[in-house]
């Protein structure tokens, strides 16, 4: 073969070094880019940090560099408010006594129901490095003027919108408040400020057979692919809307969906990796909230999965106990709660990662992992008369899913205050 001349090698490096700069330009582009969306965890773009025996620590993401709706200032620099230690306070703890606040199911006053301590009300949640802002109640509120505040989820959230009203009706008088229920929807309405705090019953966040408000204990469950519309239009114009939904997914490996409707007579039912089945409603999520949420007005938020403690084996307890009778925090920096599945802590990463959707991950999962203390127990009404065998054996139906009112849940709604306001 005939060696290429020395004028056209020369024409072919030519033609290579051509390239050089718009390759240069397009990583510089880029670099800027990087530079530009600074550091904040709200959320563009997604990227979980595994290291650490493979807990999920934080989601780093980035900023829009336009101001955040109702954000005042920022949180300090390179400080994870989720990432610290329980340190107790007998001073500022509890943020407000549980016969303060009529709002309190009584599924989650463990003091009225008889619970001897109140050692789980003075623990106080503390960041390494950097310490959270004090929840102010008026500057809540003041910021909900003439707005909609929206949680929407399962019993875990609505345990969170619980504790919210807790913290903040007692600035407002009497008269001008009020709670109402329409179906999934209950409503806390501060009259003053034209303002409401809602809760949306949906614990698939999809359409299922699970979505009746009150009579939702199904064995068999099923959700329908595509359908977050069903539950979505009552969502539309919220400015501020708070998701979770993990516990109802929780029951084995694999789940039902459903292609087609439920009014269907031969139903279409696929059976899913569990992984699966979530990672597709995550997607539906967020397809929804791009579509309805305007990004410069209002700000989409997502808590992640509350741990269980039904075995105190995994804390080095008695292997056939559980949450009754604990009183104080676990005290390893590296303990993970066995419930908490890393596989799905994955799925959101992996969905949040690939997606331009500003959404601000709540990481309360850890934190909540230590506190092994603060569940209802046996400290709650009990829906059904207990057998003399499970009065016998307290472990036998302690709620170690559930979390006592004023407790833990405060906390996570003192980190929502401080996202939406100091992001």
């Amino acid at each position: 073969m005939k060696p290429p001349s020395s004028s056209s090698t020369s024409a072919v490096l030519l033609r290579k070094a051509r390239l050089s700069p718009y390759l240069f330009a397009l990583l510089a582009f880029f670099l800027f880019v990087n530079i530009l969306y600074g550091e904040d965890f709200s959320c563009i773009f997604g990227q979980f940090d595994y290291d650490h025996h493979s807990h999920l620590h934080t989601i780093s993401t980035k900023k829009n560099r336009e101001k955040l709706a109702f954000a005042i200032g920022e949180t300090e620099r390179a400080c994870d408010v989720f990432n610290g230690r329980w340190v107790r306070d007998e001073t500022a703890r509890p943020l407000y006594e549980e016969w303060e606040c009529p709002y309190i199911q009584p599924q989650l006053t463990c003091q009225e129901h008889g619970r001897p301590d109140k050692e789980y009300q003075h623990w106080r949640w503390q960041p390494h490095g950097c310490s959270l802002p004090s929840f102010n109640a008026t500057l809540m509120l003041e910021a909900l003027r003439g707005k909609r505040m929206l949680f929407v989820g399962d019993s875990l959230n609505r345990g969170q919108y619980v504790s919210m009203i807790c913290l903040v009706h007692r600035v407002i008088p009497k008269h001008a408040k009020s709670m109402e229920t329409f179906g999934s929807l209950t409503v806390f309405t501060a009259k003053d400020y034209n303002a409401t705090i809602e809760f949306y019953w949906a614990p698939f966040v999809l359409e299922s057979n699970s979505d009746d408000a009150v009579i939702h204990r199904v064995t068999d469950r099923i959700v329908r692919k595509g359908s977050i519309n069903k539950h979505g239009k009552k969502w539309r114009g919220a400015d501020i809307i708070v998701f979770n939904t993990y516990l109802w997914w929780m029951t084995g490996l694999r789940f039902k969906i459903l292609q087609g409707s439920f009014d269907d007579e031969e139903k279409d039912i696929v059976d899913l990796p569990t992984d699966d089945a979530y990672r597709m409603a995550m997607k539906s999520m967020l397809r929804w909230v791009k579509k309805n949420m305007d990004p410069k007005k209002t700000r989409v938020f997502f808590t992640s999965m509350s741990p269980m403690h039904g075995k105190s084996i995994g804390w080095g307890g008695d292997p056939n106990g559980n949450c009754y009778n604990e009183t104080t925090p676990i005290e390893d920096p590296e303990y993970w709660a066995s419930d908490s599945r890393k596989s799905i802590m994955r799925v959101i990463g992996e969905v949040f990662s690939k997606s331009t959707v500003p959404i601000t991950f709540l990481n309360i999962t850890q934190l909540s992992s230590y506190r092994k203390d603060a569940h209802t127990s046996i400290y709650k009404k009990q829906w059904s008369p207990l057998t003399p065998e499970q009065l016998s054996n307290p472990v036998s139906y302690a709620d170690c899913v559930h979390w006592c009112l004023p407790g833990l849940q405060d906390t996570w709604n003192e980190l929502l205050f401080a996202k939406i306001f100091y992001p």
